[in-house]
């Protein structure tokens, strides 16, 4: 079954060529278009996509303010949004990942890696541009150093810690699999513990909480 994707960006050439790259893969669909964030929002709950591919500037209400209100903290059902733009401006990113989006790529990531972050949000993960990762997260992490992070009530185990460490480097759980030499059900079984113990709702927040708790530094 393909992915079913919407995309919102407010520049028609924009939305036409990620809507051709996107249709070109085998296992990807997408299923509506949108040229502002109301539009992307009704659209998002109307269809209900496997993941939302959302510009950070639009008319209206901005891909922020649409990624919060379709997988914000308070959604019930959450939807998985990535988030695409021009600039990675450290507010758009801490802006996105607080709002819950599952992605964040800049527009000159190329095909593979677009392909790559829709199926990583379909499928429960998170991917954020390689080269932007650890300056993001620990941003993100500095953005609000008068919270300090619980530790977890069950201490992690020796691989746990290292499947952790890996995920806030934005590894996916295939490069994990062959980093560390354990199976993607390994992988997968570490990243839902890491999950339960730490209070995470995926894979981004495990990334906030290891720079937040000084386990990552750049």
């Amino acid at each position: 079954m393909s992915i079913r994707v919407i995309v919102a960006d407010d520049q028609e050439i924009v939305r036409t060529g990620l809507s051709i790259i996107l249709d070109a893969q085998p296992d990807i669909e997408v299923v509506g278009v949108a040229d502002n964030g109301n539009k992307a929002v009704e659209l998002a709950l109307a269809l209900r996509p496997d993941v939302c591919l959302f510009d950070i500037r639009m008319p209206g209400i901005d891909g922020i303010e649409a990624t919060r209100r379709l997988a914000g903290p308070a959604v019930d059902h959450p939807l998985a949004v990535v988030v695409i733009t021009t600039f990675d401006h450290d507010e758009y990113v801490v802006g996105a990942l607080k709002a819950g989006a599952r992605g964040f790529l800049l527009k000159d990531a190329g095909p593979d890696l677009l392909a790559q972050a829709i199926r990583a949000a379909a499928s429960g993960d998170a991917l954020i541009a390689p080269r932007i990762t650890a300056r993001l997260l620990s941003t993100f992490a500095a953005s609000r150093p008068q919270l300090p992070r619980a530790q977890p009530g069950e201490a992690l185990t020796a691989r746990e810690e290292e499947v952790l460490l890996t995920v806030a480097r934005g590894r996916t759980n295939a490069e994990i699999a062959d980093e560390l030499h354990i199976s993607l059900s390994t992988v997968k079984a570490h990243i839902a513990s890491l999950m339960t113990k730490l209070g995470a709702r995926n894979r981004v927040e495990i990334a906030i909480w290891a720079y937040e708790t000084g386990r990552v530094r750049n």
